[in-house]
């Protein structure tokens, strides 16, 4: 049976599953239900509840969790009373000063700049969808966005830094700064904005030239 339509402006249409190829008839779904093929049970959609606000919401967070994580120092230790302290600029500045300028430009690349043009386009996309001004330039974003995630890498440094972290703590008393507490929440925000967000919404919705 059909979910009640809980979007009017999502009309149900044909949609072929990618796991069987068996093309249906994808179902009006109320707010938290999922869609799921009559013959596999791939996953095939979701409706998330109040979609646009939460995503936006949890995007305005992420961005300041960004800035933190940015800010305020990333790792320090401590050892017979001298207390060192590293933010992720400083790390970088480091690095590249120590002659691994390769390393150094792909952390920055993978740490600081996709993330934040990730969470640009996200914003450039939500806002205007929020607004109710949708626009064909926007469909070109979201593709980009989709092809910058694999690229924004903060949970794989983390999880290196982790590792070396531990086997330095043999040797001084380390101390997480807030900026690694912020990468951590960072990480656990955008997931959950990912999960929030409908897609639907941007490629179904009127464009501001037909509304008119």
């Amino acid at each position: 049976m059909l979910a009640p339509d809980a979007h009017p402006s999502l009309p149900a249409e044909p949609i072929a599953c990618h796991e069987c190829d068996l093309l249906q008839t994808e179902p009006r779904l109320a707010p938290g239900e999922t869609a799921r093929c009559v013959r596999c049970g791939a996953f095939l959609a979701r409706n998330p509840p109040d979609s646009v606000d939460r995503t936006l919401a949890l995007s305005c967070a992420a961005a300041i969790l960004y800035l933190i994580a940015n800010v305020y120092p990333l790792v320090g230790l401590e050892m017979q009373g001298r207390r060192v302290e590293v933010s992720l600029a400083g790390a970088l500045r480091v690095l590249w000063r120590d002659g691994m300028e390769p390393v150094a430009a792909l952390v920055g690349v993978t740490t600081l700049l996709f993330p934040v043009l990730e969470l640009a386009m996200i914003l450039v996309v939500l806002v205007p969808l929020r607004l109710g001004r949708i626009s064909p330039r926007l469909a070109p974003f979201f593709r980009l966005v989709r092809a910058m995630q694999p690229w924004g890498m903060t949970e794989v440094f983390l999880l290196g830094m982790l590792v070396s972290l531990v086997k330095l703590s043999h040797l001084a008393e380390v101390i997480l700064g807030t900026a690694f507490w912020a990468m951590a929440a960072l990480i656990v925000v955008l997931t959950l904005a990912g999960r929030a967000f409908d897609s639907r919404l941007l490629w179904r919705a009127p464009l501001a030239g037909d509304a008119a």
